[in-house]
């Protein structure tokens, strides 16, 4: 593999891992898993996959539809994804679910869509198009669904080994990576 195409395979990898956040997310999907008795790591990853390759070939041709472009969504999804980094940094909750009684699957709504899959997540996609090959953003995303298949596969394990601390130490370290990304998005996409 070429140096150069195996570095921008690791920089799309590491960008969706931090918006992903799969990580920091181990404290709420504890939680799912608490509330709906289990989850189903399959199915939850198989969506998460689908929603972000649809996405990232048909985002723009969707937003076209609605009549958006590509730099509001970004700019968007940057505000989304600034304020969900604060609530990460700050241990705030910003953001309250308007319907506590879990409608479906826990699985699908809301681990695989909005959790893992959401608006940051399909913002970032359509960012990366414009940076990287679509390869290897296919490549990212089947990497970083393999990653989310594994945590949700050992969710308990995870909770054992990170204890509240690490768990609370993660969720501020990938905070102000999300915040970084935040910011990058916005600037790039309002020409600052």
């Amino acid at each position: 593999m070429h140096p150069l195409v195996f570095k921008e395979i690791l920089s799309v990898t590491m960008i969706l891992f931090a918006i992903i956040d799969i990580l920091g997310a181990i404290p709420v999907i504890i939680q799912l898993r608490q509330r709906a008795g289990h989850i189903e790591s399959e199915k939850a990853s198989i969506v998460v996959l689908v929603l972000m390759i649809v996405f990232l070939f048909v985002g723009d041709q969707l937003l076209d539809v609605i009549g958006l472009d590509i730099a509001s969504f970004a700019i968007a999804g940057s505000l989304v994804i600034f304020f969900i980094a604060m609530e990460m940094i700050l241990g705030i909750h910003l953001f309250k679910s308007a319907d506590e009684e879990l409608s479906g699957t826990v699985s699908i709504v809301p681990l695989a869509f909005p959790l893992i899959a959401g608006a940051g997540t399909m913002t970032t996609l359509l960012s990366l198009k414009s940076q990287y090959q679509t390869e290897s953003i296919l490549i990212g995303i089947v990497i970083n669904t393999l990653f989310v298949y594994m945590v949700l596969k050992n969710v308990q394990r995870l909770e054992k080994l990170l204890g509240k601390t690490g768990i609370e130490v993660l969720r501020k370290a990938f905070g102000v990576i999300l915040l970084a990304i935040a910011i990058k998005l916005f600037r790039s996409n309002t020409h600052l």
